[in-house]
């Protein structure tokens, strides 16, 4: 099959993309596919023609995922056709051209649904979501107002815009998180009115609404839904601090255990909150459901993920593993779901 896998883009969780991308394109190459690794948003220079049959070494433009976000005004003059869209030279058609797209991407223009309004209007067939179930997903005001409408325990929070007034107070420690982003970046912790201030100022950066919530100090857990049908509890103990976006993408900071080292009782409960989650924000495909479960055992579902990482430390991968799928098979199968939806 010819497969673009289309990675990058130009948010903070671009390295992030790319890395799942390369990984991807890897795969998809050693299973005998004509698959392309493309950046979404440098695109394609060249002359596309006769792309999927070029002897090319696309994952090369791939580096490990540094310790911090990417500096987006340098990924900017990168591109040197200039240009005030998101899509970059090339890409458009080369993505037409392929029998599917795999969508690689992270965070705003990739996974808050845009790209996949985009290609539903063109009629070009790609991976995970549509463009209703990542719009839902990526903002987690409208989640959180989700879960709470159809009883998904979640921490106690606040929707909050740059400048507001606050309507509802929220307990210490708070955690604040910027409303459309992903891979913990604009997380904090707030332990008191200062250190709320930096934290929302932190936030805002990322965007003008904020997420507020109490911080729930306990066991961090992960569950992977594919075709609406739960993957094994995987949980996540990072060294030192919480699952932020060093911890996550950093080898050796993060101890990852799956299946869970749970009961029974609990792994059933969070894979069918995870079941329920991926029903009510209208997901298609694979997800990845966040929960964090306090030292009382209540369990507490965070966010859901439409795009999941497939780095060499990502969570999906290893939960597949935990049911016999490689992550070649893993692949694969994502691919077979886009197909058969037509």
């Amino acid at each position: 099959m010819k497969i673009v896998v289309l990675a990058g883009g130009n948010s903070s969780e671009r390295d992030v993309s790319l890395s799942t991308g390369g990984m991807i394109y890897q795969a998809f190459r050693k299973n005998g596919h004509q698959a392309v690794l493309l950046d979404v948003y440098l695109g394609y220079e060249g002359n596309p023609e006769g792309i999927f049959e070029k002897d090319a070494d696309w994952a090369a433009q791939v580096s490990a995922v540094g310790e911090d976000c990417p500096d987006l005004d340098a990924v900017k003059a990168l591109r040197g056709s200039g240009g005030r869209g998101f899509f970059g030279p090339h890409v458009l058609e080369i993505c037409g051209q392929a029998d599917c797209v795999f969508l690689a991407l992270h965070g705003a223009n990739g996974e808050d649904g845009r790209v996949q309004a985009c290609f539903d209007l063109l009629g070009i067939p790609y991976t995970g979501a549509d463009f209703t179930g990542s719009c839902l997903a990526m903002d987690k005001g409208i989640t959180k107002d989700l879960f709470r409408a159809y009883g998904i325990p979640t921490p106690q929070g606040i929707r909050l815009k740059q400048g507001e007034r606050e309507e509802a107070y929220v307990p210490y420690p708070r955690i604040v998180k910027t409303s459309c982003g992903g891979s913990s970046i604009g997380v904090c912790i707030a332990n008191d009115p200062s250190e709320y201030e930096a934290a929302k100022a932190e936030a805002f950066r990322y965007g003008g609404e904020a997420i507020v919530e109490q911080y729930i100090k306990g066991r961090e857990f992960s569950v992977g839904v594919m075709d609406g049908k739960a993957l094994p509890v995987i949980e996540m103990a990072p060294k030192e601090g919480f699952y932020d976006y060093r911890n996550k993408y950093q080898a050796g900071t993060t101890v990852e255990t799956c299946p869970a080292r749970i009961s029974k009782e609990k792994s059933l409960r969070m894979q069918e909150i995870a079941e329920q989650v991926f029903a009510i924000l209208r997901l298609k495909s694979y997800a990845r459901m966040d929960f964090i479960m306090s030292g009382d055992g209540e369990v507490y579902c965070l966010e859901a993920n439409t795009l999941p990482g497939m780095t060499p430390t990502s969570l999906l991968p290893q939960e597949a593993a935990a049911v016999g799928m490689d992550f070649g098979q893993l692949c694969e199968e994502i691919l077979r779901m886009a197909q058969g939806r037509g």
